[in-house]
Formats: C-alpha cells, sequence, structure tokens
C-alpha cells in the first residue's frame, strides 16, 4: 500500500510539471528521496510515466494531429500540396524528432546513471531556469508557427534532447529554444508539444518494453497507477498553460527553477539528500 501511495504521488507530480518549464524529470528524481522508499523511482518510471501525460497530449491537441497526420500522408501520394502547412509541419516534427532519437540511443547509460545525480539537476535547473528568463526577456515573440523551417526544427530538436538531462525541462527547452528564434508564446508552446509525441512515446515504450520482467522500484500495478494519475492531472494543466502564457511571462517559472536549484544545492550541500 505505501508503494501505491508513492507511484500516485509520483504521478501526480508528474502530471503537473511535464508541460511546465519546471521539468518533472528533476522533481520525480528529487521526491523519490523524500517518500517512504526514499530511493530514485528511475529512468523507466519516468519515462514510461509519461505515456500519460503525453496521451493528454494527444486527447488536447487531436483535431490539429489527425489534420496534420492526414496532410502529411497524403502528401506523399501529391493528393495535399507538399507545401501544405500541415503537410510541412509533419515534416517538420519529423525532423525535429532525429537529434532526441541519436542523442538518446548514444548516451543511454549516462541518461540512466550520471545524468541523475542531483548536482546536475540542481545545476541544470538554475542555469537553464537564467536562459529561459533571459530567452523571454530578449525574443522578439513575433513568429508565427507558419514561418517556422527546417533549420529551426533542427534547433528545436536539439534543445528538445537536451531534457535527456534531468532538470532542463522537454518544454522549457524546446520553448526557450523557441523563444530565442523569435517565436511568440504559443507558437513555441505548441510545437513543443507537438515536437515531444513521437519522442516521449518512443521512450516511453521502448522502457516499457525493456523493463518487462526485470527487478524495479514500482511494480507494474503502481507504474500503471502513476501513468493514468498522470494523464488525468496533465490535460488540466495543458489548458492552464496555453491560457497563461498567451497573456504572462515566464517568469515565475524562472524564481521557481533558481529556489528549487538552490534548495536542492543547501539540501546536497548539508548532507541532507545524497546526490
Amino acid at each position: 500500500m505505501s508503494q501505491l501511495l508513492d507511484a500516485i504521488i509520483l504521478g501526480l507530480v508528474q502530471g503537473l510539471t511535464e508541460f511546465l518549464p519546471i521539468s518533472s524529470s528533476a522533481h520525480l528524481r528529487i521526491l523519490g528521496e523524500f517518500l517512504p522508499s526514499a530511493q530514485d523511482p528511475g529512468a523507466a518510471f519516468t519515462a514510461i510515466t509519461q505515456i500519460g501525460t503525453e496521451t493528454a497530449v494527444v486527447v488536447f491537441f487531436w483535431r490539429d494531429i489527425t489534420r496534420i497526420i492526414s496532410h502529411w500522408f497524403r502528401s506523399l501520394f501529391g493528393r495535399v500540396p507538399r507545401h501544405d502547412p500541415d503537410a510541412r509541419m509533419g515534416w517538420l516534427i519529423i525532423i525535429g524528432s532525429i537529434p532526441i532519437v541519436v542523442l538518446g540511443i548514444l548516451f543511454q547509460d549516462e541518461i540512466e546513471t550520471t545524468f541523475r545525480s542531483l548536482w546536475i539537476v540542481a545545476t541544470m535547473l538554475v542555469v537553464f531556469g537564467v536562459i529561459l528568463g533571459l530567452a523571454d526577456w530578449a525574443g522578439a515573440k513575433n513568429r508565427s508557427l507558419d514561418r517556422l523551417n527546417v533549420p529551426h526544427g533542427i534547433l528545436f530538436g536539439l534543445a528538445q534532447a537536451l531534457a535527456l538531462i534531468p532538470g532542463v525541462s522537454r518544454s522549457g527547452g524546446t520553448i526557450t529554444m523557441g523563444l530565442l528564434l523569435g517565436y511568440a508564446r504559443p507558437a513555441a508552446a505548441r510545437y513543443a508539444f507537438l515536437l515531444a509525441i513521437p519522442a516521449v512515446f518512443g521512450s516511453g515504450f521502448y522502457q516499457l518494453f525493456k523493463s518487462w520482467g526485470e527487478p524495479a522500484v514500482f511494480g507494474p500495478l503502481e507504474t500503471g497507477v502513476a501513468t493514468l494519475v498522470a494523464f488525468i492531472v496533465a490535460i488540466l494543466i495543458i489548458a492552464f498553460f496555453m491560457s497563461w502564457i498567451s497573456k504572462h511571462s515566464f517568469l515565475p517559472f524562472v524564481i521557481y527553477r533558481l529556489a528549487l536549484g538552490g534548495f536542492i544545492f543547501w539540501l546536497l550541500a548539508t548532507g541532507t539528500i545524497d546526490a
């Protein structure tokens, strides 16, 4: 029962933090130290529960996604012009997904071990919090997604790949890149969410297959419940976040990242938690 409660708490936090630019993987890594089990839930648990949050993206953007897939597929046979905006978006999502696939394979061992050090997590929270703040302050924020091109798609993809390191934030990294390139906040967030779909589902189902039958901190029941909780909470968070950024800056999230990173440094320096 204790493990199930821990999993529910982690699923709740996953849903709350996945789409905010504050790094869900960092929160799961940190929270694991304070639960009764006092264990890192692991990269596999994080990746699998992200299936729940990404399913929320599919539900929320269902019309956009089905239209993009339909136009992209039909463009292959000349039934839709290849310069059609939705067909182009399909290609740009594919192109932007390549960096995280390549780097995820190359650095798989580090992702599951070295990169999960809390010293690294705290550093990434602070460093990329500062970068997000600067990008939000200095970015032109006047580009729309119809001006998205291949070089920008690759840059978005490289930024997303940085989220393989807990503390960077998948949405935070890609949104930051979008702001640096001059995209409006909602446009950067929308592409960040769509771009994450192939990577998160691919990583989640790969980890699910890989971990099947292997010993883990949480069993199939606990992981499944956490994934369901994450899905339900994430739908609400996406709606909130898209509404928020159309009217407000990212400053509250920047301040939160800096405060959380500083707090982790303090806990590590005083020996309260182990890296």
